[in-house]
């Protein structure tokens, strides 16, 4: 998850993950409001290069006025990583150093109510990371069968109760749409009451904000070219903040361990005690990072 103009989620072991040298050249897949790419500019200076992108075209305008001092060190591409590959031909970076992804979305989604990322707070139901595309939360919730909306509550959500929720979702739209993000969390809160921190709706979200930016599929797809891109002896650092996102992380790497990759922490790396303290949002951040052979 990406702060919004704080300290970035595991800065410190992101950087000696990634070892930034005077001259390196990285890419920053989910640059976001430019927190880790500023660092690693910093250590670069004054010929490294980093190659960002974010769907997010607010992301990136945030994101260089940020980066400005670093001048044309910078390179701005509003697209998806997973369409990396492309880009970094046309803009010289074959051969990086390293390469990040935070994954998942940034706090300005969560903390902007017009974005329809939060349950807490009255919203469109949008949940567009590239606001340019036509799939929304709005379509998913009011137009996919209630099959089809259980299978995504089970999958991307690993919610319990996706058979209910689903079925509930079906029944009240047949009385009006559901347009804003709390008139669904408190129909899902009716059927399955809040019990302790976390709020019934949570998991339901989780899905949904999947689906509509097909974060999964993308990762999954941007993984071997990520690799592809880095030069031997480059290292990749990806910070996942849920199961389904460390699992596919996970996976990959023991499939390329030996083969194309050196893992470099046996465990995930998680942020410490403090940083939990300062930034309670980090708490499920999980970092894994491995090295071309």
């Amino acid at each position: 998850m990406r702060d919004k103009m704080h300290t970035p989620v595991l800065l410190d072991e992101v950087l000696v993950a990634l070892e930034p040298k005077s001259g390196g050249v990285f890419l920053d897949g989910t640059v976001g409001h430019g927190g880790h790419a500023a660092a690693i500019l910093k250590r670069t200076a004054p010929t490294g290069r980093l190659l960002a992108f974010d769907r997010d075209a607010r992301n990136l305008e945030v994101a260089k006025k940020r980066l400005a001092f670093a001048g044309n060190r910078a390179v701005f591409v509003k697209e998806s990583y997973a369409n990396a590959f492309g880009h970094a031909e046309r803009h010289g970076f074959f051969g990086c150093d390293g390469i990040l992804l935070d994954l998942g979305f940034s706090s300005a989604h969560v903390d902007d109510p017009s974005r329809g990322f939060s349950f807490l707070k009255e919203g469109p139901f949008d949940m567009r990371y590239d606001q340019s595309q036509e799939l929304t939360a709005a379509v998913i919730v009011n137009g996919w069968t209630e099959n089809e909306l259980a299978t995504i509550f089970r999958l991307y959500g690993e919610e319990p109760e996706a058979a209910r929720f689903a079925k509930t979702i079906v029944q009240v739209r047949r009385q009006h749409r559901f347009l804003t993000t709390m008139d669904l969390a408190s129909h899902i809160e009716l059927v399955a009451p809040r019990r302790g921190k976390i709020h019934p709706a949570t998991r339901v979200f989780q899905a949904l904000r999947i689906v509509v930016n097909e974060e999964l599929s993308e990762l999954e797809r941007a993984l071997p070219m990520m690799v592809g891109l880095l030069k031997p002896g480059g290292r990749i650092a990806i910070i996942a903040f849920h199961s389904l996102e460390d699992r596919i992380v996970k996976q990959f790497f023991r499939t390329q361990k030996n083969h194309t990759l050196k893992i470099l922490n046996k465990h995930v790396i998680a942020p410490n005690k403090d940083e939990q303290m300062r930034n309670p949002r980090s708490r499920s951040a999980k970092l894994r990072v491995a090295e071309k052979v």
